[in-house]
């Protein structure tokens, strides 16, 4: 499942333009040049997405917004120009009940909104929008990422091919099946985390997005997880000192696919590599998609990934320090 803070449609209306009053709407009935503000009242909703048996995304159980089990389809991803000359993309996501009307519609702005600010539509994309939404979801390294390889090396991710034999923790030496790279704003949900050298024992900065998911080997369980190997999220452990969240300019990402779901050794810390799922296959070349849905293995079914520890859990201002000590002693 995956979490989406988005507005309502209706907070994000046209002040100036040919629709005039209207609300954010299907990119068909959208007009270039039009102006939209964004309601002082408007709050940001979490919108909770599963994968359907169809391959789709719906409503997943216990979203607070939409109705559980209603599909919801990535209509377009718009770029608009502020009033200082900065752009912002969003998506559109509509949701379509059982008999196949919209019965509702949300913006997921890929940089914060603010109120009371002119946004000018500039751009209008309706094919690229789904790789735009698993931008969101891959796990990502930074450009100059080192990568243990099979032999011990370190070499920068730039730097590898695809073949390159990787040190895997679970399964040993494997090949690197697929390289994807892309540079993004550095912003909301694509603003990097920066783990300064030693905070998890790294040998230098590490420099991951937001949900990349570390492997940590408590030799002590520290947080009561009731095991000692666990999978965190980065963001939730941003101290504002030692691991921090990096908002402003452009990053540099790049993906790591393997046959089966991986953990690897990135400046010495264990993290994850890309799990191909319905949200993440957007990212993919059509050619390698169309290969993975007939033969690479089921990624989901991976031991550690029943590692992972809700963000309660994690919630202490040290608690990067606190796993740093449970792994070395």
């Amino acid at each position: 499942m995956q979490t989406l803070q988005v507005h309502l449609a209706q907070d994000f209306c046209v002040v100036t333009g040919a629709n005039m009053g209207d609300a954010l709407s299907f990119s068909e009935e959208l007009e270039f040049d039009d102006t939209y503000e964004l309601s002082p009242q408007a709050k940001t909703h979490a919108l909770v997405l599963d994968s359907g048996q169809d391959g789709h995304f719906e409503i997943a159980k216990g979203s607070p917004l939409g109705t559980p089990g209603h599909r919801v389809i990535v209509d377009s991803c718009l770029t608009f120009m502020s009033a200082g000359g900065g752009t912002i993309e969003m998506l559109v996501l509509v949701e379509i009940d059982g008999l196949g009307d919209v019965s509702g519609l949300y913006a997921r702005a890929l940089a914060p909104l603010a109120p009371r600010t002119d946004y000018t539509l500039v751009g209008i994309d309706t094919d690229h929008a789904r790789a735009k939404f698993a931008q969101i979801a891959c796990v990502s390294f930074s450009r100059g990422t080192r990568i243990t390889l099979a032999t011990g090396a370190q070499t920068p991710i730039e730097n590898l091919q695809v073949g390159d034999r990787v040190l895997t923790r679970d399964d040993g030496p494997r090949p690197v099946r697929w390289i994807g790279s892309s540079t993004a704003r550095a912003t909301g949900d694509l603003a990097p985390v920066r783990i300064r050298k030693g905070a998890l024992n790294n040998s230098d900065d590490l420099v991951v997005s937001p949900d990349h998911r570390l492997f940590i080997y408590q030799r002590s369980d520290a947080l009561g997880a009731g095991r000692h190997e666990i999978l965190v999220r980065a963001r939730h452990l941003v101290n504002g000192d030692t691991i921090t969240q990096e908002d402003g300019g452009f990053i540099d990402y790049f993906q790591l696919l393997f046959d089966h779901h991986q953990i690897i050794y990135a400046e010495g810390i264990a993290a994850e590599t890309l799990l191909v799922d319905t949200r993440t296959r957007g990212a993919l070349p059509a050619d390698l998609a169309d290969a993975i849905e007939s033969g690479l293995p089921d990624h989901a079914q991976r031991p550690h990934l029943e590692f992972e520890v809700a963000q309660s859990l994690l919630d202490h201002p040290n608690m990067a320090e606190i796993l740093r000590r449970a792994s070395t002693s």
